[in-house]
């Protein structure tokens, strides 16, 4: 069963839930509805998103609608899904240089669920950055050169 992700539309809206959410992760899927490699996610996270009810609140942010953002996370490839707890920005040490986001779509249910899960546990105590428990060989590879997306 799968259920539709809420959306954010504006920077005032990703501001709101950033500090509103409180003891879950925030997961903010930064893309394009249209997009396939965004359809495959959010695949993925819809299908999660009442396991993770407890642990998680997903959002979807369409990068137009929120240059800002788009801007300051650095967002050059789509999908990219970035993390907070309680207003902090989460970093995952995924094995490449940059620890924060994710980029691309997970390659199952599982690595997300995972994921989510470490994130929760490490940020429960007090840690910023935790060890991605994704193995390597389902985490895309991407240059990190400048993209204009």
């Amino acid at each position: 069963m799968s259920f539709l992700l809420p959306k954010l539309t504006s920077k005032k809206e990703v501001d709101q839930a950033i500090k509103s959410t409180a003891e879950k992760v925030l997961v903010l899927r930064f893309g394009r509805d249209e997009d396939p490699v965004c359809l495959q996610l959010d695949d993925i996270l819809s299908k999660t998103s009442s396991d993770l009810s407890k642990m998680a609140a997903i959002y979807l942010v369409d990068v137009d609608q929120t240059p800002v953002y788009t801007q300051y996370f650095d967002i050059s490839y789509i999908p990219s899904t970035i993390f907070f707890f309680n207003g902090q920005h989460m970093k995952v040490d995924y094995g490449s240089p940059d620890h924060t986001k994710f980029v691309g779509s997970f390659k199952t249910k599982q690595d997300f669920l995972d994921l989510i899960e470490v994130i929760y546990r490490g940020a429960m105590r007090g840690k910023l950055i935790v060890q991605s428990p994704i193995d390597p060989k389902n985490i895309p590879k991407y240059d990190l050169l400048y993209q204009d997306i």
